[in-house]
């Protein structure tokens, strides 16, 4: 191979994850920007508090369900061909979402927008992994979580801007534009490449997931309007645990199947997993949270908002490179267990903190300095454990743990917050069980007006009281569990979890 080849073929790699991380900024964008819009989106279509929460739980709900299906589809029918499929998908529903007329049809066209990122997102991440391997990919993988992080950090301002100048329609055209230019950029560079030990999609398996993910999160959403005992609430969740019960019995017994489930033996699979959950209750619901809290709770404009937002993520910027580094000198499990435990002293520290531009910023910054550190390591350790022709499967694990986590708990903080709001407004007399619980859900989406309305008796000052004491019990919640997952995270990756150590893969994952 002459020297100009080899000089080609190295710019054509690294133009692949360019490619790679273009399609995984839009992810983010599509992420925050809805909800930094949400209050124009339900003043222009409508809705009850339920079909605004679908506003995004209708695009994480498919993204997650859809990310195992999406990497065997990778590995079998081609890592470029998923790829591509996901960007057309993804951009064919932003643009209609720009032009839906109703709420129905709004949450209809988000939930494509889920399944083309997760065809965008598993063929892009595993055709990546086949373009470099060892401490390149690390590299390369950090790369692709900073892409998440310029996402995130900007995503929120430049929503705000966007909705300013042009109205919140706008804020799909930028998406699509980012998706269409990593489809021009992976036709040109991506090679096609596929697992030659491939047997087909699970198709049983990806249905009873799918199913089981949809049952549990629209049940928890559904549970604090029609009560826990409501017979729809007890049959949806009775339905996510069947299909549950099924999906792993049909694990166990095909030979190729999506999710190995012998690899729960294992330590440091296990405190992967617990990593990819991590930043749901951590991070990722303050990005729909807070923006909802800045905006209808507190009367700041979308700017302002947006500016705060850079605080919580900004730090994904440079942190998840970093802690790339620093993993040759340390251990993973050591950098992602103290990130997790900063996280949470940031949470506890904004519970503590009241709602005032430049007081939040220290807070803000400190969740998102704590979720910065295992950021950048997340990708890498996913694929680690997996021989390099399942990486699509890998990805698909990883992330699909993280987005259905993140689904999930987004579902459940909504009900979380929403029963503490409703116990405020009871316990201040200005409400019956019965109304406090509507209130409550109405005051979740940040309509304070319209709550005022139901409850005359309650000014906005008392509502806005009540919905920011609820929201300091719940970001209790939310350190709880984050330290939790941080001693998870430690004992399970401690054992060889040193990148640079880990050239072979586990027993269990071997092909055959």
């Amino acid at each position: 191979m002459t020297l100009k080849t080899r000089t080609g073929s190295v710019a054509k790699r690294w133009l692949v994850l360019l490619s790679a991380c273009l399609a995984a900024m839009t992810m983010p964008l599509t992420f925050t920007g809805p909800a930094v819009a949400l209050s124009r989106i339900a003043a222009d279509l409508g809705g009850s508090p339920i079909q605004l929460n679908w506003v995004t739980n209708a695009f994480m709900l498919t993204f997650g369900a859809s990310l195992m299906a999406a990497g065997a589809l990778a590995d079998n029918h081609g890592r470029k061909r998923i790829f591509l499929a996901g960007l057309s998908t993804y951009v064919l529903a932003s643009l209609g979402a720009m032009l839906a007329p109703d709420i129905v049809w709004f949450d209809i066209l988000r939930a494509a927008q889920g399944i083309g990122s997760a065809a965008a997102f598993a063929g892009g991440a595993s055709a990546l992994a086949q373009e470099f391997e060892g401490p390149l990919r690390l590299r390369a993988f950090s790369f692709l979580g900073t892409s998440f992080g310029i996402g995130l950090a900007f995503g929120p301002i430049a929503s705000g801007l966007l909705i300013n100048a042009f109205g919140w329609r706008a804020i799909f055209l930028l998406a699509a534009a980012l998706a269409v230019a990593a489809a021009v950029l992976g036709l040109r560079t991506i090679r096609e490449s596929r697992d030659p030990d491939a047997t087909g999609l699970d198709w049983v398996g990806a249905g009873t997931f799918t199913i089981a993910l949809a049952s549990l999160t629209y049940g928890v959403l559904q549970a604090p309007q029609s009560g826990w005992s409501d017979p729809l609430v007890i049959t949806l969740l009775g339905g996510a645990a069947l299909c549950l019960v099924a999906f792993v019995i049909a694990e166990r017994r095909v030979r190729r199947p999506m999710l190995d489930l012998t690899l729960f033996r294992y330590p440091r699979f296990v405190g992967v997993q617990f990593l990819a959950a991590a930043p749901a209750y951590a991070f990722v619901v303050l990005l729909v949270l807070l923006p909802i809290r800045f905006i209808g709770i507190e009367g700041m404009t979308e700017i302002k908002a947006g500016q705060l937002m850079i605080c919580l993520s900004g730090p994904l910027l440079i942190l998840p490179l970093l802690a790339g580094q620093l993993a040759r000198w340390i251990a993973p499990a050591t950098i992602c267990g103290v990130g997790l435990l900063i996280a949470a002293a940031g949470l506890v520290w904004l519970s503590l903190t009241p709602p005032v531009d430049i007081v939040l910023v220290a807070p803000l910054m400190l969740v998102g300095v704590g979720i910065a550190l295992p950021w950048g390591l997340m990708d890498g350790l996913a694929v680690s454990v997996v021989p390099r022709e399942r990486a699509g499967m890998a990805v698909g694990i990883f992330n699909t743990t993280r987005v259905a986590c993140e689904g999930v708990a987004l579902a459940i903080v909504m009900a979380i917050l929403s029963g503490f709001t409703a116990a405020q407004l009871t316990a201040q007399g200005v409400a019956s069980s019965r109304d406090a619980t509507a209130a409550a859900q109405l005051l979740a989406t940040g309509n304070v007006s319209e709550t005022a309305q139901r409850l005359p008796q309650a000014g906005a000052s008392v509502l806005a009281q009540a919905y920011e004491t609820a929201f300091d019990r719940l970001l209790i919640v939310l350190a709880a569990i984050t330290v939790l997952t941080a001693i998870v995270v430690f004992l399970g990756l401690r054992r060889g979890s040193v990148l640079e150590h880990e050239t072979a893969p586990l027993p269990a994952c071997q092909e055959g």
